[in-house]
């Protein structure tokens, strides 16, 4: 058995795989956000959200006993966090679509949040104090990718590891 058959065979370690590289990529964008000052529009906020659905279902999997009446449950498991990630991978293309330009993205992507200011004189004042995040504006770049971009790769690669994992699971199951 080579060694990605001998991984895929245990779906408490693609699980324990897909947990720690969620952590990574959420961690990753913690430190852009809060280390660098790289602050997320909310397009950038919305590809967090299926890292924190993920989670705690990974861990959920990781933790589950080794006993073969739960390799059904952990492949059904596994595949969801596929479906998850390929949501994930969706929103990025998205935002990425978005920062190039090659169509609009949501109407609140350069706003300020819903404030709503009581006369003309403080909504004036509230947009000097105010720092838009625009959805349009790539923050950073890394090899021709935005961090939009990079979360496109990195989650159909765990999109492809959970769906492996899963079929594992499924067959033996």
């Amino acid at each position: 058995m080579n060694a990605l058959a001998e991984f895929l065979a245990s779906p408490r370690r693609v699980a324990l795989a897909i947990l720690l590289a969620a952590v990574a990529t959420i961690g990753g964008a913690l430190v852009f956000e809060h280390g660098f000052g790289l602050r997320p529009c909310p397009l950038c906020l919305m590809q967090r959200n299926p890292y924190y659905v993920a989670m705690p279902v990974a861990f959920g999997l990781a933790v589950l006993p080794p006993r073969p009446a739960l390799e059904r449950a952990s492949g059904v498991g596994l595949l969801l966090l596929a479906g998850v990630f390929l949501v994930s991978a969706g929103l990025g293309a998205y935002h990425a679509g978005v920062e190039w330009g090659w169509w609009l993205g949501p109407s609140d992507c350069a706003g300020t949040g819903g404030a709503n200011p009581a006369a003309v004189g403080d909504f004036l004042q509230s947009l000097q104090g105010t720092r838009v995040v625009s959805c349009t504006e790539a923050a950073w770049r890394f090899l021709g990718l935005s961090l939009a971009g990079w979360n496109v790769l990195i989650s159909l690669a765990i999109a492809a590891v959970a769906a492996l994992g899963a079929k594992a699971a499924l067959t033996r199951g």
